[in-house]
Order: structure tokens, then sequence, then C-alpha cells
């Protein structure tokens, strides 16, 4: 039996400016600074002679197929994707960017995420992926909207509190 996976769906294009610049800092930070300083290394461990039983060497090359591939991926990655950087004309309905705050139905409990896209959504951090099933259940919606979605623990409910956006800066 082979190791063969359907290809996944691929992710919206969209990002924040911030996001957009956290993966350019850390493409830049990949190419300019780690990827020397490995490089370095794997020379001076194979300059060590046997590379067989050489770890340094091993894991260095390792390493080194491990930043390129995330080189490879953040390049192909910037190409075609859109930095969204305006705040739409309707601020009442919830756009990607937007700062939702949301109250669960069942705990009373208040929560607030930002519809971000997948390439920087962190949930522990209130950035929530527009891909995600909360994300598409919120975009569109409004104030006082309430929103459905199925859990791993059964089904979910969701009032909108407050929608907003942040200023150009």
């Amino acid at each position: 039996m082979g190791r063969w996976r359907p290809p996944r769906e691929k992710g919206s294009k969209y990002i924040t400016p911030e996001g957009a610049r956290k993966l350019t800092e850390e493409l830049q930070y990949l190419w300019e600074v780690e990827r020397p300083d490995v490089t370095n290394r794997v020379a001076e461990a194979a300059a060590q002679g046997d590379r067989s039983e050489n770890a340094e060497y091993i894991y260095g090359k390792k390493r080194l197929r491990e930043i390129d591939s995330r080189i490879r991926f953040l390049r192909k990655r910037f190409d075609g994707i859109t930095v969204v950087d305006h705040i739409p004309d309707d601020q009442d309905i919830v756009y990607f960017g937007a700062f939702v705050t949301l109250e669960d139905i069942e705990e009373g409990d208040e929560i607030e995420y930002r519809i971000v896209g997948p390439d920087e959504f962190n949930v522990v951090d209130g950035k929530l992926s527009m891909d995600s099933p909360l994300g598409k259940a919120l975009l569109g919606k409004r104030v006082d909207d309430e929103i459905k979605i199925s859990a791993p623990k059964g089904e979910k409910a969701f009032y909108i509190l407050k929608i907003r956006y942040l200023e150009k800066q």
C-alpha cells in the first residue's frame, strides 16, 4: 500500500499587511542568516573526513533540506498572494481583516477573533483563518446574527456582539 494522499485544498490567497511582513521577515532570515550559517557548519563537518558517520554533517544536510523546502514554499506562496490593506465601505459586515467579538450561547463567554488568511492564523492569539469552519460561517454576517457550526463535541452556537476594523496606518 502506498503513501498517496489526495491533494489538499489550496488556502485562500489573502493576507493582512502584518502577516505579509512576518512571512517576508521569515524568508529573509532563512535566506540571509540561517541558510549561510548551516551551510558553513556542513562544510566544516564535511572537511573532517568520513561523512557516513559524521552526525554534524548528516543533521546539517537534513536541516539544509528543511530550510530550502521552507524557502521554496514561501517564495511560491508569495506568487499571486493579495495583501488586503483597505477597510471595507460597509463596516457593519464581517469581511477579511475584521475583529469580531462573539458570545458563546451555551457558556456565555465572550471571545474576539480577527479574520485572517491561512498563512497567519493562530487561534491562541485570536487569529482565525477565513478558511476554517467558524471563519467561513462569520464572513458576510452582521452584529446580532447567530452562527452555528459543527464542532467535535457537538454543535456550537455564537452571537456576533461587535465588528470592528483597524484603521489604516
